[in-house]
């Protein structure tokens, strides 16, 4: 929401509701990009509900998510559409991404494992993800569903993200990640005092 002289305020939730249903999962997720962390994730996939929580708390958003899928298929569709959904809600909640930070970058250590997140939530969906991890699975969660996950969000949120890390662990590698990739998102959506338009010199964001 903007004031009178076109600066970003906050007297308004900037928030938002998306939900997808197909033949393959049905998908929900409530998105509140100001709130403080509390998160409640049902996916089905243990795993990757710990990492999304993770995401969620590290980047102050108030978020729910359910969803149900074909799992008896494989975990595929349901991690796809959930971070499809994700990202959705993310784009709905920006708004015209005026007045915002637009930029973020984090690093987060666990334990022997480091991973780096850069973002650019400036409408430009784009992401390189490099996550060596190990194994082929942690839990439920296949490893190389990683990164399909943060492609598919990307895509729709219309963010550029920049994803790597390295670790001997591949639950700390992937626990690591998400949370940097929650707290670079938690920079570069707040409110810039400072910021009246968009972030760009070009006055338009594409």
């Amino acid at each position: 929401m903007r004031n009178g002289d076109g600066v970003a305020t906050t007297d308004a939730p900037r928030q938002a509701t998306v939900a997808r249903r197909t033949r393959e999962t049905d998908v929900s997720v409530d998105l509140r990009l100001d709130g403080s962390g509390e998160v409640s994730i049902q996916t089905g996939i243990g795993f990757y509900d710990h990492v999304l929580s993770s995401l969620g708390h590290h980047a102050l958003f108030d978020l729910t998510i359910r969803a149900s899928g074909d799992l008896e298929v494989d975990e595929h569709h349901t991690v796809e559409d959930v971070a499809l959904v994700l990202g959705s809600a993310l784009a709905e909640a920006l708004g015209d991404r005026a007045g915002i930070r637009r930029f973020g970058d984090a690093s987060v250590p666990m334990d022997e494992s480091l991973a780096n997140a850069t973002v650019d939530v400036g409408g430009r969906p784009y992401s390189v993800v490099e996550l060596p991890f190990r194994g082929e699975r942690v839990g439920g969660l296949p490893l190389d569903l990683v990164r399909h996950a943060i492609e598919s969000f990307a895509r729709t949120a219309g963010v550029t993200v920049h994803l790597s890390g390295s670790g001997r662990n591949d639950h700390h590698l992937a626990e690591a990640a998400f949370k940097a990739l929650g707290r670079a998102l938690r920079e570069a959506v707040e409110p810039d005092p400072r910021r009246a338009g968009v972030a760009s010199t070009k006055g338009v964001l594409d």
